[in-house]
């Protein structure tokens, strides 16, 4: 199986280090020294890690191959992905890989039903669940621990506590500007 495990962003300096956006919680593992990771264009890669450091807080990766500022430039925007065992788990207890989230049953802590988790979107503040309802349309929810109170692979679902106005038209409007209105007209 395969899995995302980082974006190649820019070039940095002039010996083909490139930055690093990780898609993994698991970097140390999967972005070491010697990995060898397919890569989405299929025709940039196989890459093959050559070094690897932190430079101000961000990953910096040089590639086997890649020895100058004009070939990590051509690397920019490639996927990296890494052969994964199926059967293997995250380390931590509440960690899941995307493939065991697909297809999951979406419902609420009530039972009502929402849909289906179609596709998992890897934002740098969170990440979220598109999920699609039975009757064809999507809605997107947070994927954290407030909203998500429960994944349990074993019944294929993930139970959900969403907040008003998330998956059905019952927002709460709350304007301070309605009520200083309102108190000017008392």
């Amino acid at each position: 199986m395969q899995l995302v495990v980082a974006r190649i962003g820019r070039a940095h300096g002039i010996k083909g280090e490139v930055t690093v956006e990780v898609r993994t919680d698991e970097p140390e593992l999967r972005l070491a020294p010697g990995a060898v990771l397919a890569t989405e264009p299929a025709s940039t890669g196989p890459l093959t890690i050559e070094t690897g450091r932190v430079h101000s807080g961000r990953l910096l990766l040089r590639f086997e191959g890649v020895s100058d500022r004009t070939g990590a430039e051509a690397l920019r925007n490639t996927l990296l992905i890494a052969e994964i065992d199926p059967e293997e788990l995250p380390e931590e207890e509440d960690e899941y890989y995307d493939h065991q989230l697909m297809d999951l049953d979406v419902v609420t802590k009530d039972g009502e039903e929402i849909g289906r988790i179609t596709e998992i979107s890897h934002l740098p503040s969170q990440d979220l669940f598109i999920v699609e309802r039975p009757d064809g349309s999507e809605v997107m929810i947070p994927f954290v621990e407030s909203i998500v109170v429960e994944i349990d692979l074993e019944e294929q679902r993930a139970v959900v506590d969403p907040p008003p106005g998330l998956i059905d038209d019952q927002a709460e409007i709350v304007s301070s500007r309605e009520e200083s209105a309102e108190d000017a007209d008392a």
